[in-house]
């Protein structure tokens, strides 16, 4: 897609987050049975609904708005999807397998609040009014659950791992 313009831009950016939360959506699932805190699973459990109206609220911006978006795949999300595998692959079900998924997690939420944040520029930027409140809300959605992760590494999470080693 050649971008030449700042819609051009926005609508590239929007298109990249909704492949995004896509591939979340498909992987929330198997970091669920790959947890053995049960916490941890709940969260994981909670950001899949949490995502499906992300991608919703995406998809009202996308009417709102009258775009179209790319048929593109988020490589960045790919390959922390991918990361994610090799985690359950390579590290035995436990204490350190969640430190590492919630670790890995972070990694994504921090994608999604970089993304959303430069969304909420654009959208600002082009006048965006209504689509910013939706965007706006993902974007505080994505830092409570980085906020929810970090809580779940340092009230246990990490030690657990540390001793289990």
């Amino acid at each position: 897609m050649a971008v030449k313009t700042l819609e051009d831009l926005f609508v590239h950016e929007l298109s990249d987050i909704h492949s995004a939360e896509r591939q979340i959506s498909k992987a929330l699932p198997r970091l669920v049975r790959a947890s053995s805190n049960p916490d941890l699973a709940a969260a994981f459990e909670a950001h899949l609904e949490e995502t499906a109206g992300q991608i919703e609220r995406l998809d009202q911006v996308v009417d709102l708005l009258g775009i179209r978006l790319k048929r593109i795949k988020c490589a960045a999300m790919e390959g922390l999807v991918e990361e994610s595998k090799e985690v359950i692959d390579e590290i035995e079900k436990g204490p350190l397998r969640d430190a590492a998924l919630i670790g890995g997690a972070q990694k994504v939420e921090h994608y999604e609040i970089a993304s959303y944040g430069t969304i909420c520029a654009l959208a600002k930027q082009l006048g965006y009014t209504d689509a910013i409140k939706l965007l706006q809300e993902t974007l505080e959605e994505e830092k409570a659950t980085d906020a929810k992760l970090t809580m779940l590494a340092e009230s246990g999470g990490n030690q657990d791992a540390a001793q289990a080693t």
